[in-house]
């Protein structure tokens, strides 16, 4: 136990070194790069254009921060709302298309990884599919369902379902045969075989592909919010960048990060007992 908070503690104060190093050096290098940035007056006078705005400081970002996250459930209007409602319109779109998604790919990836017929017959669909780029598919959303927040739901229900089915079914599929069989000799039906030993044999092969899933649905929707506009922190990103907003997209983008994480822990955790469990 002490070995392994030693370690913990090692890794932890590394992390905090080199977080604090580099943002040191960030914060050493704007004067410069502002300086590099600035026109001369002989520019100006020469009508050249205006000063192109530098990107700002740590400590520039870190007070747009604490204007955002102090009062962040404000509502000004369609364009002006808070940062927690913009993550909050990201975060219903994502869960929705992923609750979707895995209410058809977990049962779809049971039944390939279960039957040699189905995955022979499903695999090739599977396959032309699977490599779409899921904001290929927005222009064509956008034409039949003529909704825009549905066309982003869409999108990430498509993007969300490949590594959720294809997890299931390999995970399916490599349940022990002697298992199986086990169950068989005790006259189960298919449905109660595949609920009390293959769903538990197999769950920390479908967390892994939901934990991939939930990654790959927040990286999407952030593009998907910059096609369509509206609400969600992929339009405030875009947004912030129209007002030359240096320091909230910056901002903007540490909190998808830091959101992504979250998600992404969350799945960690459970794939983690799902492991110890076995």
């Amino acid at each position: 136990m002490n070995g392994t908070w030693s370690e913990n503690s090692r890794a932890a104060l590394l992390s905090v070194l080199i977080l604090a190093t580099l943002l040191l050096a960030w914060e050493l290098a704007i004067p410069a790069q502002q300086l590099a940035t600035e026109m001369t007056e002989y520019e100006r006078l020469m009508g050249a254009g205006s000063a192109r705005a530098g990107i700002p400081a740590p400590s520039q970002v870190a007070t747009k921060a604490w204007e955002q996250l102090s009062n962040p459930f404000y509502d000004a209007g369609p364009n002006d709302k808070g940062i927690g409602i913009q993550i909050a319109y990201s975060l219903g779109r994502v869960l929705t298309g992923y609750g979707m998604a895995a209410i058809i790919a977990i049962p779809l990836g049971f039944l390939i990884g279960m039957s040699p017929v189905a995955y022979k017959a499903l695999n090739p669909f599977i396959q032309v599919l699977r490599p779409i780029s899921p904001l290929a598919w927005m222009p064509l959303a956008l034409f039949v369902i003529q909704d825009s927040e549905a066309s982003a739901i869409f999108v990430i229900f498509i993007c969300s379902i490949w590594p959720m089915l294809l997890n299931t079914a390999f995970g399916v599929s490599g349940v022990r045969a002697d298992w199986v069989n086990v169950a068989r000799t005790h006259e189960l039906g298919s449905l109660r075989t595949a609920l009390t030993v293959i769903l538990p044999a197999a769950a920390p092969t479908i967390i892994t592909g939901m934990r991939i899933s939930i990654g790959i649905a927040w990286l999407v929707i952030v593009a998907a919010e910059m096609l369509v506009g509206g609400t969600g922190i992929g339009y405030y990103v875009w947004n912030e960048w129209n007002n030359l907003d240096l320091a909230s997209v910056i901002f903007s983008i540490l909190l998808i990060g830091i959101t992504g994480m979250l998600l992404d822990s969350v799945f960690a955790v459970l794939q983690r007992r799902l492991t110890y469990a076995e």
